[in-house]
Parts: structure tokens; sequence; C-alpha cells
């Protein structure tokens, strides 16, 4: 009788470095459950961070058995996970032979993770530590990891600099009309959309070239200058707020500015931003109004001197030219580091973005 000879080896799963600084996350969600088949390279569990939300791939395939449950704090260099693999084919003659991997159902698409199967997973493995408690009344669940850096980073800004905010309103008729005139030949050129945010964008570093102290950071007693234009916009996730960073605006295109919005909202979207994204941001762009709302205070991004708020385009009443006229006004607001800026600088570096964005053809000349 031929016997058959099967050579497994159990290999760990560790979580993995996900960017400096970063010594704990949440392992939030399985993407298999115990005993699943998975294939190396392929999505094995989520991490969150108070930083980034990240998948982290599988280093080898076999059948996974999972060491922590959904909802747990973990380390980095943590084993949460093992990988039997199949280092043998199947017989004594040839145990060196290369593993042979499970044939793939189907490549049309990604398999969808079903709510079925979610309450199957967490019946093949009790998670322990989520963190849920629930009665007839409320729910009380642990923040993440990113909620509690968002809300310590919030708290920190309120008490290590003077924030004051400064308003003022524009008249969005030029950039509408100029849009509604451009958008068919912009798309047709550069294959995206023409938004508001990239006048938004322009329009902040001419002010910044125009104000440069709003360009500056208080580190420690020292006031640095920046000469460089990398302007980070708020984005809201359902794991909370982020501020992926443009680099280098002066000398990008709309275009440009439009296609690296698209790819951040992308990201941001799918949970793949990476921690480079988020950093050496300038200046804070944040629009409130795509949430529909018409006025804010917005709070400073430190160690930045400088937020600006967009708020919801409203159709108002102004006088013009002793007329009262119906014009898309939007409220602006830029909140500041009153250590560093003065409410004279403060109040010109607004007006310069008021500016631009009501005569856009300045966003076009050197000097602007």
């Amino acid at each position: 009788m031929d016997f058959k000879v099967h050579n497994f080896v159990r290999i760990e799963v560790q979580v993995p470095e996900v960017g400096e600084s970063i010594s704990s996350g949440v392992l939030s969600v399985w993407h298999k459950k115990n005993g699943d088949q998975v294939r190396a390279g392929e999505a094995l569990f989520s991490l969150e961070t108070d930083k980034i939300s990240t998948e982290i791939n599988a280093p080898e395939s076999g059948v996974v058995s999972m060491l922590v449950g959904e909802g747990e704090e973990v380390r980095i260099g943590q084993v949460v996970a093992t990988i039997e693999v199949n280092s043998a084919k199947a017989s004594c003659s040839t145990p060196s032979s290369p593993v042979e991997e499970p044939k793939e159902l189907s490549t049309d698409s990604p398999p969808a993770r079903s709510e079925g199967k979610k309450e199957k997973q967490e019946d093949s493995f009790p998670a322990k530590g989520i963190g849920v408690k629930e009665d007839s009344r409320i729910t009380r669940r642990r923040l993440s990891p990113l909620r509690k850096k968002i809300a310590a980073q919030l708290v920190s800004a309120q008490q290590s600099a003077a924030i004051l905010t400064t308003f003022n309103e524009c008249d969005m008729s030029a950039v509408i009309g100029l849009r509604k005139h451009f958008q068919g030949e912009f798309q047709k050129q550069y294959k995206v959309k023409l938004g508001f945010m990239s006048f938004f964008i322009k329009a902040v570093v001419s002010a910044l070239r125009a104000v440069p102290v709003v360009n500056s950071r208080m580190e420690g007693d020292e006031l640095i200058q920046n000469h460089f234009y990398n302007i980070g916009v708020a984005v809201g996730t359902e794991r909370g707020l982020i501020v992926p960073v443009l680099r280098n605006c002066e000398q990008r295109s709309f275009a440009d500015l439009e296609w690296e919005l698209l790819k951040f909202a992308a990201k941001a979207r799918s949970g793949e931003i990476a921690l480079e994204d988020l950093q050496d941001g300038i200046f804070t762009i944040s629009n409130g109004g795509v949430y529909g709302s018409l006025l804010s205070t917005p709070i400073l991004n430190p160690p930045q001197s400088g937020i600006l708020g967009m708020h919801k385009i409203q159709e108002r009443a102004t006088v013009m030219q002793g007329q009262i006229v119906i014009r898309p006004m939007m409220y602006l607001a830029l909140s500041y580091d009153h250590r560093i800026i003065d409410g004279k600088e403060a109040v010109a570096f607004l007006i310069h973005i008021k500016d631009c964005v009501e005569n856009p053809a300045r966003l076009l000349l050197v000097s602007c």
C-alpha cells in the first residue's frame, strides 16, 4: 500500500510595523474565519491605529487559526494568528515540492462579506475584546484608536494655542460661471471634473505667499517659517476625520489638484490612506458645506497655525452698487493661532482668499 505523507509548517502572523511612533492598534475586522483557507497576499485582517486604518495581508497560503478577537488591542509584533502551510506536495518522494495553491473559484469580482458571513465568523470565534455593552436603553462601546487620537488632538489644540476665528463671505458667481463654461472641455481634456476645492487650494497658496506669517508654526520658543505649500484637505470617513496632504500645490495645475483629490477620496473610502499621506501639511482646508453647514469655527490642526473653513453655497440677498441682488454666497472662516498671527494679518489673509475666489482670473497671474 502506498501511503501519502503531508508535511505542514505552522507560521506565525504578527502585527507589522505601519509607521513611525505607532506601537499598537485595534484589530477591527477579520476577513477570514477560523479554519478558512487563505491565499498569500489576500487581506487577512484590518488594523486600526490612532493615525490610519489599513488591511494586513496573509504572508503565506494555508489554513488560518485566529488567536485574537475582533476589537482587541494588539501590539506591533504581536502574534495574532497562525497559518498552517503545506510544505510538501503529497508524497515522501517529493518533500521539497512547492505548495499547491488552492484553486480560485472566480476572478470576476472580490468575494462579498455579507452580514450572514459576519455572523458565522463571530459564532466560529468568540470576539472577546470588542468592548460593546448593550441593554434596553443604551449601548456602550470603547472608542477606536483613531477617534481617541482625534479627541486628544482637538483638546490639545484648544489648550496649546490661542485660537481666534475671523469671518468673511464671498460671492461664488464667478467660479460657478467659470466651471459651467469650461466643465465639458476640462473633463474631455483631463478626464476629471473641475471642482470648487482646487480654486480654494490655489487661493490659499496665493494668500500664504501674500501673508507669509500664516505659513509658520510655533516650536517651543522658536518660530518656524515654512517656504513650501503642502495643503491638507479634511476628509470625513466612517472612522472619523482625516487630513490627507496635497504636496507642492504651487506647482500643481487645477487638473493635477483635482486628480489628487479624487485619489485621496477613493483611498479614504477604502481605508487605504497611508501614514505618509497625512504628513507635512502646513495649512488645512475643511469644507463643512458638503454636509450643509452654513457657518462654523474650525479648530486648528497642530502644529499648523491656520485652517480655512468653507461652507454651504446659498443664494442670499446682498447689496452691490446700491442695488439688492441675489447671489450664491459662501461664508468663510479662518481660525488661526493668535500667538503668531495678529488680527490685521488674519483679516488680510482672508480678504485675499475672497478676492481670488471672486476674481478667479487672478489665480492665473504669477503675482497672485
